[in-house]
């Protein structure tokens, strides 16, 4: 099964934000991967014994965020609102303030939102007392889309609001859906990413899921947002820092993932009209095991091993799992901005999950390096 989004006119990547194991201003992601530094990870007292985690330092939504509208807020949605603020702030600083109302949309990708109040909204409908004394409070945290719809609220986002849920590659079949929004005219302009939370229920589904042939590392957590605008003659004065070229997504149905990422990966190349030798990074998912070897050998050998270290993500800040594809494209941009080398050049983003689902974004950097 394929699904390859061409549609038609060309989409931007205008701004960035992201809210990650090295701090809650993007600058601080810039910062982490520029000096090779590794996050490092930290007890966290979780289910498995030994866990730990790469947090985002300090983070307290109330502290962050204020005590107006957040008393009930979890701490994937307080993610998903720093990261918008984030990116708005940061176009207003540069006098190019990102329009909101009914034009700008939001597409954000999640594994199912926040893991630990459903398992504690579950909880408590059997242990509480009947009728089944269910914190009412937090039953909108409960519901997946909960992160997109709370920082639309919060910022007046008022164009199409979307939630992915689709693991692993989710930060791409986002990018894939804006694409579409674009190109039906749906919005003017799209904030696309993904966000995930650390918690002990994540934790523990993470442990029980975790193929055996798979190697088990510190899970991270954050939230990284890409704005995405149509072009070439882009509004509002904003530079293009890499037009998106081609989306491929597809499942895995034959149980052959080298075959079904290699056709993923040709396919999206052969969209974009870009030959591998111009493949200035290839940023791979961070999966390990079967499928993430197959992933690594794939991008190695169509792109040589060069190409392929030259943006590490997952080593710095842990499995974001579901916003994981959103990071590296962060990452990507972060690392090509500061890269003379990078102007011009093709970059490839993958990512497989365990279900099977294959996902690879075709890049080219185009804005002026520092």
């Amino acid at each position: 099964m394929t699904t390859v989004a061409a549609p038609a006119g060309r989409h931007f990547i205008t701004a960035w934000s992201a809210v990650s194991p090295y701090g809650i201003d993007s600058a601080d992601y810039a910062r982490g991967l520029a000096a090779d530094d590794a996050r490092q990870a930290v007890p966290v007292g979780a289910a498995d014994a030994g866990d730990e985690a790469r947090l985002v330092p300090g983070f307290e939504v109330r502290e962050v965020l204020g005590r107006t509208g957040t008393r009930t807020m979890d701490r994937a949605t307080g993610l998903a609102v720093t990261a918008v603020r984030d990116l708005l702030e940061g176009a207003d600083r540069e006098e190019r303030p990102v329009p909101t109302g009914t034009g700008t949309a939001l597409v954000l990708g999640t594994t199912l939102g926040t893991a630990q109040i459903q398992h504690d909204f579950a909880l408590a409908s059997f242990t509480e007392a009947k009728p089944y004394d269910v914190p009412a409070q937090y039953m909108p945290n409960v519901l997946m889309n909960c992160p997109a719809a709370a920082s639309a609220i919060r910022f007046g986002l008022k164009g199409p609001n979307t939630t992915l849920a689709g693991g692993r590659p989710s930060g791409l079949l986002a990018l894939g859906y804006a694409r579409r929004l674009l190109a039906a005219g749906r919005a003017e302009r799209v904030l696309v990413g993904a966000v995930e939370e650390y918690s002990r229920t994540r934790s523990w589904i993470e442990h029980h899921t975790r193929g055996a042939d798979e190697t088990p590392g510190p899970l991270g957590e954050g939230c990284a947002l890409l704005l995405v605008e149509p072009g070439p003659d882009l509004t509002d004065g904003r530079r293009a820092l890499a037009e998106l070229l081609a989306v491929d997504v597809r499942a895995d149905v034959d149980d052959d993932i080298a075959a079904t990422a290699g056709a993923c990966v040709r396919d999206a190349l052969a969209t974009a009209g870009v030959d591998p030798a111009d493949v200035w990074a290839a940023v791979g998912g961070g999966l390990t095991g079967a499928y993430g070897r197959a992933e690594n050998e794939l991008l190695t050998g169509l792109f040589g091993a060069e190409a392929t270290a030259r943006v590490p993500v997952h080593e710095r800040i842990g499995d974001t799992a579901a916003a994981s594809t959103a990071f590296q494209v962060a990452a990507l941009l972060a690392v090509a901005h500061r890269d003379p080398d990078a102007h011009g050049r093709a970059a490839v983003v993958t990512s497989t999950d365990r279900d099977g689902i294959v996902a690879c974004a075709v890049l080219r950097l185009v804005g002026e390096p520092s």
